[in-house]
C-alpha cells in the first residue's frame, strides 16, 4: 500500500476497473487512474472502488493514551461483527478486501473535531503525518476501537502480468521504479 501525492479524480465514469487479489483470495475492486508502459511492461495505479478504513485500539489512559493499528487478521474478524453493526448505523457496509477493510456507502462529512493526525515513524524515510477521520467507535470485551478513513487517496501499483492479472509491486520493486513512473505520470499531466 502506498499513500502518495498524486491528484485524486472525483469523476471515475472514464476509469477502467480491475480486481486486485491477495493470497487469501480476497478481492478489492479498484479503478485505474493511470495506466502506463515503462521498457514493454505495463504499470498501473489504482484506487479503490470502496473507501478504505483503518481499525485503531485505545491503549493507555490520559496522556499516554496511544492508538494502535489492529492489524492482526484474528483480531480484526473477533472484532468485524461489531464493527459492521457500527457502521450500519450510518449506513456503511464494512468489508474485509484484500490488502485492505473498505467501507460501501457515503461517508459523512469531514469535521474538524473528527479528525485524527497519525505520525508514522520510519528509520529511513521522512513520511507526512496521516490525517484521518473518524467514523465510529466502539467497545468489544472492555477494548475501545475506533474506525478511520484516510483523507488522502489510498494507492496501488502494480503491473500487469502477461497473463492480464495485476501484481502488487512489493516495497522493493515500487522504490526501483518509482523515478520511472513519476516521470511518465507527470509527462502525460503536462
Amino acid at each position: 500500500m502506498f499513500s502518495s501525492e498524486f491528484p485524486e479524480e472525483n469523476d471515475h465514469a472514464h476509469a477502467g476497473s480491475i480486481t486486485l487479489t491477495d493470497d487469501k483470495e480476497r478481492s478489492l475492486e479498484c479503478y485505474i487512474e493511470h495506466s502506463l508502459s515503462v521498457n514493454g511492461q505495463e504499470y498501473v495505479l489504482l484506487l479503490p472502488v470502496d473507501s478504505p478504513v483503518e481499525i485503531f485500539a485505545w491503549q493507555g489512559e490520559g496522556e499516554d493514551e496511544e492508538a494502535i493499528l489492529v492489524e492482526d487478521d484474528d483480531t480484526i474478524d473477533e472484532i468485524f461483527a461489531t464493527a459492521q453493526a457500527v457502521l450500519a448505523e450510518q449506513n456503511l457496509i464494512v468489508k474485509n478486501t484484500a490488502y485492505a477493510l473498505t467501507v460501501a456507502g457515503e461517508l459523512p462529512p469531514v469535521e474538524d473535531s473528527e479528525l485524527f493526525t497519525l505520525e508514522i515513524e520510519d528509520e529511513e524515510e521522512d513520511l507526512e503525518p496521516e490525517q484521518l477521520q473518524l467514523l465510529a467507535s466502539f467497545y468489544h470485551q472492555e477494548q475501545e476501537y475506533a474506525i478511520y478513513t484516510p483523507l488522502d487517496p489510498l494507492l496501488f501499483f502494480a503491473r500487469i502480468t502477461k497473463t492480464g492479472k495485476p501484481e502488487l509491486l512489493s516495497p522493493e520493486e515500487f522504490r526501483q521504479v518509482q523515478p520511472l513512473l513519476e516521470e511518465h505520470l507527470f509527462n502525460q499531466v503536462e
